[in-house]
């Protein structure tokens, strides 16, 4: 399987921010692992700040590749245009959170991704990454 893992504003300062919340782990080191965990399968990555990249990689996505997990960061709570593009494409979008959004603040348990993404794992660490390529391939 070919996935596209995508994350978005902010997450390319995992292990310097927040370390309570979002962990001390970059996402580079833990992608190598997460590589040589599924080695049989393709997994490409891309992080951007800018919610227009986002929306080009999931057009893009949508005839390269299988399946993408999105971790859109705080533009879940913001961003009908990504909504949006996940509903127009075919293929598969598992959204990933690494906290429980439940147990954030207000403003952030609001997911306009939820609703139109196959699956939602959140709460689970970077491991949650883990469990949707699981996911996927069952």
């Amino acid at each position: 399987m070919k996935i596209l893992i995508i994350n978005g504003p902010n997450l390319n300062l995992l292990g310097q921010r927040e370390p309570e919340i979002y962990g001390h782990q970059s996402f580079e080191n833990y992608l190598k692992e997460l590589k040589n965990k599924f080695a049989g399968h393709t997994i490409d990555y891309y992080q951007t700040n800018h919610e227009g990249a986002i929306i080009d990689q999931l057009q893009f996505a949508n005839q390269h590749y299988d399946a993408v997990i999105l971790n859109p960061a705080a533009y879940t709570h913001t961003s009908i245009a990504i909504a949006d593009c996940i509903k127009a494409i075919d293929t598969p979008v598992i959204e990933v959170h690494i906290s429980d959004l439940s147990k954030r603040e207000a403003y952030r348990q609001l997911s306009f991704v939820s609703a139109v993404a196959q699956h939602t794992i959140m709460g689970q660490g970077l491991k949650g990454y883990e469990l949707a390529v699981a996911y996927l391939l069952n």
